[in-house]
Order: C-alpha cells, then structure tokens, then sequence
C-alpha cells in the first residue's frame, strides 16, 4: 500500500488524529525518489498504527510553506496535529525509524 497523497482539502483533517508521517516530496528531486519506496514500506509496515502521507511541494506550495518546509525530502511526524519531529534530507530507512522512535 502506498503512501497516501495529502492535499489542502484534507491535510488538516488527516493530521489532526493520532500518529501521522508526511513526506514533503517533488517529482524533480533526487534524493525524494530513493525516499519514495522507503516511505511506501514504512506505509505496509505501519498500516493500522499510523497514516503515512505524502505532500507534493510543487502541487499543494502553501502546506510546505505553513510548516516551513525550505528543503526535501522533509519528513515530519505529528501526533494529534502537533509536530513532533522532523527529518530533513533522505537519512535512509533507519533514519526515519529513529524519527519514529521519538514517538
């Protein structure tokens, strides 16, 4: 199961309940694409425990912008619509599992 794209008219909604990944991504950045498959096999692994997402920058600028987001891929985890935690740069699946950890 891939991760599911987040837009304008429901980010807020799917962020606001329980644990939650978003990858800020673009179809033109390099290191998005070797984060690509990572973030969809975090998407199995943690099916039922948590929503992965992901946000196209170039499609949906203001979600980018509202969270700060100045560099991708950006991966920010949020619990009940708090940020908790944030991975700039593709630091490979272990990476994002110690985002994980923080949770």
């Amino acid at each position: 199961m891939a991760a599911a794209h987040l837009g304008k008219a429901d980010f807020d909604e799917k962020i606001k309940t329980g644990v939650v990944m978003v990858d800020f991504w673009a179809e033109w950045c390099g290191p998005c694409k070797m984060a690509a498959p990572v973030i969809d096999q975090l998407s199995d692994e943690y099916a039922g425990k948590m929503l992965v997402g992901k946000v196209d920058v170039d499609a949906e600028p203001e979600i980018a912008q509202k969270f700060g987001v100045m560099s991708i891929p950006t991966v920010i985890l949020f619990k009940d619509g708090v940020e908790l935690a944030r991975q700039v740069g593709f630091a490979g699946k272990q990476g994002y599992l110690d985002l994980l950890k923080k949770v």
